[in-house]
């Protein structure tokens, strides 16, 4: 979401670089990214296929809050869908005007870091999360059901699928963003590298991530970050995944939440994108109405190859 706010609102393009020494110092608080020394200097692609917390800080600086949660929102999140059953949750995306309501504090610039790796007052569920991926790959406003609306067949799809209205964000932002989580999960130096499908038919991608669920004091990160078992269980770091395949032409999303499952110290990547991966590849095995593509043909159409060309680039940031 910070990614495809920036990019819409002409902040960055793929080629702004952000240095990455393991932390961001805004004020008299330092903003640490999950790999101890950094990453060095990053674009937009690397950002997220290995998920650089201090890029997106930067990022999420730059465009602010309102901008970020305006996108959020367009996206699913910060209000229940519509699912056909009671008692959805909306989450919660935090901008200027709602902390003020609510608390009457002014928001503070380093909550807009914070919110722009989800964390802080940021809340999602897991169905949110999975919609985004819908919404990212369509290019429209895709709402979930649970229950299949009369008449429509019980296999080999909905031959009348809903007319979801378009998002209205650029085609080239989406790809770019796509492209990304395409290198997550199937270049060597992804976060899930190692958790991804072989078959290229049947290749999926995604994007991992690590809910904190404790802060860590300056006085922990000096003497060494307890991991594992050294942690209570309580206080685990949540493991988060979401993913859509095949890359060449998305038919399915997939969204999985290991609560406390970070203990391993891999979060998402090692604990949540197997249970996607393994979901997916059995789905699209299943899936009777499945039209996979030759390997010659998603080798030619791969995802960092099928980036609309953008006609009206914006300046480098």
């Amino acid at each position: 979401m910070v990614a495809l706010a920036a990019l819409e609102a002409g902040i960055i393009t793929p080629e702004t670089s952000v240095t990455c020494p393991g932390y961001l110092s805004l004020g008299n608080a330092t903003f640490h990214c999950w790999r101890h020394g950094g990453h060095g200097t990053v674009r937009l692609h690397d950002a997220i296929k290995k998920s650089c917390d201090v890029f997106f800080y930067e990022t999420a600086r730059r465009i602010g809050i309102d901008r970020l949660a305006a996108m959020a929102r367009r996206m699913g999140f910060g209000n229940p869908l519509g699912l056909d059953i009671p008692g959805e949750r909306g989450g919660t995306i935090p901008d200027r005007e709602r902390q003020l309501a609510l608390t009457g504090v002014a928001w503070q610039p380093g909550e807009t870091l914070i919110a722009g790796i989800g964390q802080g007052s940021v809340t999602a569920t897991p169905l949110q999360v999975a919609t985004m991926a819908a919404r990212l790959v369509t290019g429209r406003a895709v709402v979930p059901r649970l229950v299949r609306p009369e008449g429509k067949l019980p296999q080999g799809g909905d031959p009348h699928p809903p007319a979801f209205p378009a998002l209205g964000v650029n085609p080239r932002s989406l790809a770019l963003v796509l492209d990304g989580m395409n290198a997550v999960v199937n270049e060597q130096g992804g976060t899930a590298y190692a958790a991804r499908i072989t078959d290229l038919t049947l290749a999926m991608g995604g994007k991992s991530g690590t809910s904190q669920v404790r802060r860590i004091s300056a006085i922990e990160r000096e003497h060494g970050v307890r991991k594992g078992a050294e942690v209570p269980w309580k206080d685990r770091d949540h493991a988060l995944f979401v993913a859509f395949a095949p890359v060449s032409a998305p038919r399915y999303v997939c969204a999985t939440v290991v609560e406390h499952g970070g203990a391993s110290g891999g979060g998402g990547s090692a604990v949540a994108a197997p249970i996607c991966r393994d979901i997916l590849f059995e789905a699209q095995k299943r899936d009777p109405a499945r039209r996979v593509p030759e390997p010659e043909a998603v080798a030619q159409n791969s995802m960092p190859n099928s980036l609309p060309a953008d006609p009206s680039p914006s300046p480098r940031g």
